[in-house]
């Protein structure tokens, strides 16, 4: 008999081998759009992909130099009578939080909504606009 040693590299490419189904849990329900965010003519635009939803169910915040996206779609009801091997697509909730790469005009956000793609473009606040810490002269008070 040969002995043959032991290498645990080998149990992973045996399980990576074998049909391992994980469960499903709540957040791998959680979906995120894919985003680019680019500079365009002094806005910051923020392209993201929302197939299948309706402008009606897409809300779209910018506060404190973030971006939220956050979409409620209506989710299909599964018919029995189908034998589905995979069921991945899904329609309910989304979300996206992004931090903005400078200061921007949070008032003057606009968004719009065409072939899936949502698009939000938001003006990037001039350097003199932009709000900046002071400095405090510190006094001394005598007692």
């Amino acid at each position: 008999m040969s002995l043959i040693p032991w290498r645990p590299i080998w149990d992973l490419e045996k399980w990576l081998e074998g049909d391992w189904e994980l469960p499903e849990t709540s957040l791998s329900k959680l979906r995120t759009p894919r985003m680019d965010i680019y500079e365009d003519n002094g806005n910051v635009v923020a392209e993201a992909e929302l197939p299948g939803f309706r402008p009606e169910d897409i809300n779209v915040e910018v506060k404190d130099n973030y971006l939220k996206i956050e979409g409620r779609g209506e989710e299909k009801k599964e018919e029995k009578k189908k034998g589905y091997y995979r069921k991945e697509m899904s329609r309910g909730y989304l979300k996206r939080v992004v931090p903005l790469p400078c200061k921007v005009d949070e008032k003057k956000a606009k968004a719009e909504y065409t072939d899936g793609i949502l698009k939000v473009v938001i003006p990037k606040l001039k350097e003199k606009e932009a709000k900046k810490g002071i400095k405090i002269k510190v006094k001394s008070k005598k007692s």
